[in-house]
């Protein structure tokens, strides 16, 4: 059964919605962030969901919670590339449609890297305008479907969380985070002369002040674990453990892990 404290903040995240738009801007978000999604789950049902085939994403099973693993295939961090956010889709799809599954999981196989932003190569493949427009409303879909779960979903972050990454874990239901100085929060697109184009610059109005939120996207800074959780960007806080029988960044994994179950 769902924590109580998904209920409470999936209410508010919907009473959020409502306050900081207008009615008619409401309907109007509402109705084509469904049509997204509708469009993405009939495109995704004709795709066999086979969890073995996975390249870049792992899941796995723990006291009726799905953990999604990012696991990029021939690659030391994990980036929101075009593969990633194929396989999710019907990944995605597969684990809303599974009685079994009472909440979900979002974290990395990675120690010190969540995911470090969008895959660059993807951008720069792109040969005009209307591909990169769809490369953003691909984004921006993916981001509708965690934001509009029936399921609670957790990001627990440990390691980079920028970018791509940072809109991953924004259009998450809950936050958790790992301590740790590689662990940062931020959108530093505007570096590259771009800005977030899957839904992070919505979101981060939602969550913070307009001048808080201008500042993260207009500077590209980032933003430390207690920094993040003292502006309401994250949601909790989880101290790294220390040495012992096994390594410590398998440890802090696995801790991580067992704390966002337990918040799933």
């Amino acid at each position: 059964m769902a924590s109580a404290i998904f209920t409470s903040l999936i209410c508010r995240q919907q009473r959020l919605l409502t306050l900081t738009r207008s009615p008619v801007a409401t309907q109007l978000y509402t109705r084509l962030a469904s049509t997204s999604v509708q469009q993405q789950q009939q495109q995704s049902q004709n795709k066999p969901t086979d969890l073995q085939q996975l390249k870049n994403l792992k899941v796995e099973y723990q006291d009726g919670i799905a953990v999604v693993l990012f696991n990029q295939e021939n690659s030391k961090v994990n980036t929101l590339s075009r593969g990633m956010m194929d396989e999710f889709v019907p990944l995605f799809n597969h684990l809303q449609n599974d009685d079994k599954v009472k909440g979900i999981v979002v974290m990395s196989a990675k120690p010190g890297s969540f995911i470090a932003g969008a895959d660059i190569n993807m951008l720069e493949s792109a040969k005009n305008r209307d591909e990169l427009y769809k490369i953003s409303r691909h984004g921006q879909d993916v981001m509708n479907q965690i934001e509009q779960s029936k399921k609670p979903i957790v990001a627990a972050i440990f390691g980079s969380c920028l970018g791509g990454g940072f809109e991953v874990a924004l259009a998450c239901h809950y936050r958790i985070a790992m301590n740790d100085k590689r662990t940062g929060f931020g959108v530093p697109e505007v570096k590259l002369g771009l800005l977030p184009g899957a839904g992070g610059t919505q979101r981060l109005v939602q969550k913070l002040s307009l001048p808080d939120a201008l500042d993260v996207i207009l500077t590209g800074k980032e933003i430390k674990a207690k920094k993040a959780k003292s502006m309401g960007l994250v949601d909790a806080i989880v101290e790294p453990i220390g040495p012992g029988l096994h390594p410590v960044e398998e440890k802090n994994i696995n801790y991580l892990r067992s704390v966002a179950v337990q918040k799933a």
